[in-house]
């Protein structure tokens, strides 16, 4: 791998994982509508970053010849993002698929990571909700990550390999930052408002750190394609309760910070179990909430994050309804 074409480059998880892959010594194509700014990339004489759509084929045919992988991140994120404009985000986040991952083959690209999710499990019982549990997505967000996932599958085959990623929430910090995440919400108002508040508590949500997420994106372009063809994977880091984080961020944080519970009609939990992505390549998080609860406090005292509780460009929706993508 030499040559890697990230789609989504200069989002959250993006503005992370590029640095990292530059470090690397790999050449990096990003393909991103920059909404949230052009800034969150490192100026890089290895990175060449297109402002542009996925959707745009004539786009995709001149970029992807020479390129060794795809790391496919780009997408309308999140259900209440997806659903402020569904007609958009089924363009982007399914009809967008077909064709990037076809004119991928066809032009020689060998291997293709796909970021889908781990919504697409639904809502489950089960302790352990791991790689062999039926699928059962709630949502067209949900929905469609999952459709995506069997039209990868369709077309992997000698020298294409493929890979899809079920990461759960991922959190900390990030140069493109979210604050519409889970801990990343929670650790926002901690410090800034001095005061969390919880509705419900008991739900379950997994994480991962953003360092590790990003790691894993590293790690599967350096294994053997054998070791990850055809693979998909959970990757998270232990479930907790919403209570369990609040707690966690306030440890964190200080004593002065107040956790506020309401009750909530709405108990939904979500977990994954990460143990086959261990087992088969030996990933596992190093990272833990508390870790990024800290970074993001670093930011905060650094003055990197202003107008953090207003300020659209942190909040995907916000965004979104602002700058109306069509």
């Amino acid at each position: 791998m030499k040559h890697i074409f990230v789609t989504g480059g200069a989002g959250y998880v993006g503005s992370v994982l590029i640095p990292k892959l530059l470090k690397k010594n790999y050449r990096v194509t990003v393909l991103d509508l920059m909404i949230y700014g052009e800034d969150v990339l490192p100026a890089h004489p290895n990175l060449i970053a297109v402002k542009g759509d996925i959707r745009d084929q004539g786009l995709l045919k001149k970029l992807l010849p020479g390129v060794d992988a795809v790391i496919h991140l780009a997408c309308i994120s999140n259900d209440p993002s997806f659903e402020l404009n569904p007609g958009l985000g089924k363009s982007i986040n399914l009809d967008a698929f077909e064709p990037l991952v076809k004119i991928s083959k066809e032009s020689g690209v060998s291997r293709f990571i796909y970021a889908s999710s781990s919504s697409v499990y639904g809502i489950k019982d089960q302790p352990n909700v791991n790689e062999e549990v039926n699928l059962d997505p709630l949502t067209d967000y949900s929905k469609f990550k999952a459709l995506c996932e069997t039209i990868l599958e369709q077309y992997r085959g000698p020298g294409f390999t493929t890979c899809t990623i079920r990461p759960a929430t991922v959190c900390g910090y990030g140069k493109r930052l979210r604050l519409d995440l889970t801990v990343n919400i929670l650790t926002n108002l901690a410090i800034n408002k001095g005061e969390i508040s919880v509705f419900g508590g008991t739900q379950k949500r997994p994480n991962i750190h953003i360092e590790d997420m990003t790691d894993l994106y590293c790690q599967l372009l350096e294994l053997p394609a054998a070791k990850i063809d055809g693979k998909v994977w959970n990757a998270g880091y232990e479930n907790f309760t919403i209570s369990q984080i609040a707690q966690m961020v306030k440890n964190v944080i200080g004593d002065q910070v107040k956790i506020v519970t309401t009750s909530s009609n709405d108990l939904r939990s979500y977990h994954i179990s990460s143990e086959k992505i261990k087992k088969d390549i030996g990933f596992e998080p190093t990272h833990s909430i508390e870790d990024a609860v800290q970074d993001l406090k670093a930011a905060f005292e650094k003055g990197i994050v202003p107008d953090s509780l207003t300020a659209d460009k942190y909040f995907n929706v916000k965004l979104m309804q602002n700058i109306k993508l069509d």
